[in-house]
């Protein structure tokens, strides 16, 4: 019996002891800073928000090396706002660093609009000078020019007029991009109007405003020479700014580095930094948008089969993590054989559930269109104030396919890319254009450009441009260079279009005869 009662004593102040260990423990944690709740304090991680709009769906799938359920599809039905997109404390500094350089951009962007405008301004100022400055400082001392200086005048207005369209066609349009190099043609345009015009003013001021020159008329032609050459310099402009590249030389091979997607493309002439913003801006309208969900299966599957792997460690604790992870790369390597019959399996599985979801889906919106075409037809002979709109109409029988269109989704893990605001605008669009239910589902049955969705939901806006070549110098046979976003990146290989030689050959139509032979076991 004492030994008894003292067992169960210690076992009381065992436990006892073990319960405040436990809620010292606590308190302590309470006590500690929110940075080494997880016991990680260098490794943070910093969720970030979406832009504001409503999702018509759950965005589940967080884009971490955690172990997903394989139907979270199916059985999540939450809604939250939260992204997907979570980066590092390094990323967060060069996202800031970005927006610098975008200030630092917007200030070289605005300052080389100002000294152009300033240079153009000169320029369309010069030949008016060097007309009325004569009169002004010694009229009486001119010779009369008369109808001849009428005539100059006549053409110089309007070559002055041609000069400001042409001008204002070529050099003042809405910039595309932000450059990370100036534009060496226009640049080297820029520098030879300015020193065009300043050699005309050091001769002008010391041949006709020194001497105080008589004949009017030789001033008013010496204008017409300043504005014809400009008009020349005008064509020179448009033949390297535009006529230059017209002609393919090279084409580019664009792959994207995430699924592999490639395209091609055909350039003529240009420099590097010129080139990435033509790819850039054939990739948002030839590119389907880029969709980080669908490569989380390879890692889900990866992490899958790693966990089924259990490693007992027989030696104790002495021994080193190094033997358990050689131990699960062998067993991993052992159950490669069977691993693509699972993944064959899962595939099947998972176009067996689109499929069904597609038709789904199908059904519902054909109904849905058969309904409010039904109630076109009866509103006709209703009062006007019961006849509804289109986006009335959209948001009447959205309901009967929301349902659909949200599983459909969330199976294709689209559900980021479509909000339920867009969805209503698109549903009213093609009832108010009479679109047949097949030209409404289009948008969601396969993945479009990425011009087609919202400019919130890009994931790609800003770009790095990485050449080993200065990105001033042309293409060349062999060039490559990558364009880097946030989330992946386009890889651009050059090559040169091959000489082609092309012969002719002449064929006499005389020669198309022709003889029939005739066998005797032939039945003819």
């Amino acid at each position: 019996m004492d030994t008894e009662s003292t067992y169960s004593g210690y076992s009381y102040y065992s436990s006892h002891s073990k319960k405040s260990h436990r809620q010292g423990e606590r308190t302590r944690e309470r006590h500690k800073s929110p940075r080494n709740k997880d016991g990680r304090g260098s490794e943070k991680s910093v969720t970030i928000q979406p832009p504001t709009g409503e999702p018509l769906l759950a965005n589940d799938s967080t884009r971490t090396e955690e172990v997903q359920d394989d139907n979270w599809g199916e059985t999540t039905t939450a809604i939250t706002g939260t992204s997907e997109h979570s980066i590092s404390q390094e990323d967060i500094a060069r996202i800031s660093k970005d927006m610098e350089d975008s200030v630092g951009l917007d200030c070289r962007r605005y300052l080389g609009l100002t000294i152009a405008s300033l240079l153009g301004l000169l320029v369309f100022l010069t030949p008016i000078a060097f007309i009325l400055l004569p009169p002004i400082l010694w009229r009486e001392e001119l010779e009369p020019c008369g109808t001849i200086c009428e005539g100059l005048f006549i053409s110089v207005s309007f070559k002055l007029l041609i000069l400001l369209i042409g001008t204002w066609a070529l050099f003042f349009r809405k910039q595309r991009a932000d450059m990370p190099r100036v534009f060496v043609f226009r640049t080297v345009l820029l520098v030879l109007i300015f020193l065009f015009v300043v050699s005309y003013w050091l001769f002008y001021g010391v041949r006709i405003l020194d001497s105080r020159d008589r004949n009017y008329q030789g001033i008013v032609q010496y204008a017409v020479s300043l504005v014809d050459a400009l008009l020349f310099i005008h064509y020179l402009a448009i033949v390297l700014l535009e006529l230059r590249q017209l002609q393919p030389m090279f084409t580019l091979q664009v792959v994207r580095s995430t699924d592999g997607e490639s395209r091609l493309y055909s350039l003529g002439h240009l420099s590097i930094q010129r080139a990435a913003l033509v790819v850039l801006e054939n990739y948002y309208k030839d590119f389907t948008i880029y969709n980080p969900n669908l490569l989380t299966a390879s890692k889900f599957r990866a992490a899958k089969h790693m966990a089924g792997l259990k490693v007992y460690n027989v030696d104790g604790p002495s021994n080193n993590a190094t033997g358990q992870s050689r131990a699960m790369i062998a067993a991993a390597a052992r159950r490669r054989d069977s691993s693509h019959n699972e993944l064959y399996y899962e595939e099947a599985e998972h176009e067996r559930r689109v499929k069904k979801r597609r038709a789904r889906l199908v059904v519902a919106v054909e109904e849905a269109f058969i309904h409010i075409q039904r109630l076109q037809a009866e509103e006709q002979q209703k009062a006007p104030g019961e006849v509804m709109d289109p986006r009335e109409a959209a948001q009447a029988i959205f309901p009967s396919m929301a349902r659909a269109l949200q599983k459909y989704l969330r199976t294709t893990r689209q559900q980021h890319y479509h909000s339920m605001e867009s969805i209503l605008q698109h549903l009213a669009f093609c009832i108010t254009n009479s679109m047949t239910p097949k030209a409404f589902l289009e948008r969601y049955l396969s993945a479009g450009p990425t011009l087609q969705y919202d400019k919130d939901r890009w994931l790609s806006t800003q770009w790095r441009l990485i050449s080993e070549e200065a990105v001033t110098n042309g293409l060349q046979d062999g060039t490559v260079f990558v364009l880097k976003c946030l989330d992946f990146s386009l890889i651009v290989n050059v090559k040169k279009i091959p000489f082609i030689i092309l012969s002719e050959e002449f064929i006499d139509p005389k020669s198309h005869k022709f003889v029939l032979r005739l066998q005797s076991e032939t039945s003819v």
